[in-house]
């Protein structure tokens, strides 16, 4: 399970991030790709999180040079890619479509435009199953989420600026609407007969947004939090507002349990920074920020790098 989000600073400048939730990791590990890289089609320099397996980065989340971000989320039960591509159109696998996304485009009304004409396809990366995923896709300006069912290749302008897991982005945003009471406000003192109640202190006003980390809980938290996290001006400011937020659906080991009894937990939190063109990220154990800069890779290289 998994949760993103998206903001702009002041300035404009595009924040991005996500939890990543499950079992346990992949080895995963924060990896840059360059522009002449074989499979960089667009040949646009991309760093984020990923798996490099026969040198083809797998990518949980990434972003470009130029300040477009893209991650995958878990979509099981929804999430359906046809075996071959419709016709007049071009195949791109699921495992693929991070960097297809982020080598080629600059911004969301390219990418959707360009959906037009592509299929999501069955078809796997070697030995590793194919990821029933569904992805968001954010820039400057907004963000967009693509989901593939049976109905067809869904593109969804996004409001809420934030994603979980199943079910669709459409439900997701229907069930927004159970919580318009909530606020950040203090409500008022009321008067029931002859009893006058007050608030204990902050946070009456939240009552009744949820606390779990069941999907719908999270979809509404995160979009909650984000909404209402008090602007920042600098850097330092906007990435910790990345991880406060995500920290706010993150998930503690033992507190939830997947079908087959693991403890699920928030196995690393990632934030993308278009103002320094920065990825941060910590994991679960360790919660100091790791970092990389696209300035600290060879930009026109051709083999994808990797920090440890």
């Amino acid at each position: 399970m998994c949760t993103a989000i998206r903001f702009t600073d002041s300035d404009g400048n595009l924040y991005f991030g996500r939890n990543l939730d499950w079992a346990y990791g992949y080895g995963e590990t924060i990896t840059f790709t360059p522009r002449n890289h074989p499979a960089n089609t667009g040949h646009r320099a991309v760093l984020g999180m990923a798996i490099a397996s026969e040198g083809f980065p797998l990518y949980f989340d990434c972003a470009n040079e130029n300040g477009l971000a893209i991650a995958g989320l878990n979509f099981p039960g929804y999430a359906y890619f046809p075996d071959d591509a419709c016709p007049g159109t071009t195949a791109v696998a699921p495992y693929e479509f991070p960097l297809w996304v982020t080598s080629n485009f600059d911004n969301v009304d390219d990418v959707e435009a360009a959906l037009a004409s592509i299929t999501l396809v069955n078809k796997g990366f070697g030995d590793f199953p194919i990821a029933l995923l569904h992805w968001i896709i954010a820039d400057a300006s907004g963000c967009i989420v693509v989901e593939s069912t049976a109905d067809g290749l869904q593109v969804m302008r996004d409001p809420a600026d934030v994603l979980a897991n199943q079910p669709g982005l459409a439900w997701h945003l229907e069930n927004l609407r159970s919580y318009m009471n909530v606020t950040p406000s203090a409500p008022s003192s009321v008067t029931w007969g002859n009893a006058t109640l007050t608030p204990y202190g902050a946070g009456a006003g939240m009552r009744g947004l949820p606390g779990d980390v069941y999907s719908p809980s999270r979809f509404v938290r995160a979009a909650y939090l984000n909404a209402h996290h008090a602007p920042k001006d600098t850097e330092r400011g906007n990435v910790a507002r990345v991880f406060r937020t995500l920290g706010g659906v993150a998930m503690v080991e033992g507190s939830a349990q997947m079908n087959d009894g693991a403890n699920e937990f928030t196995v690393f939190t990632s934030a993308y920074s278009a103002r320094e063109g920065r990825y941060y990220f910590n994991t679960y154990e360790n919660a100091a920020y790791a970092t990389a800069a696209f300035a600290d890779f060879d930009m026109d290289g051709t083999e994808v790098q990797q920090a440890h």
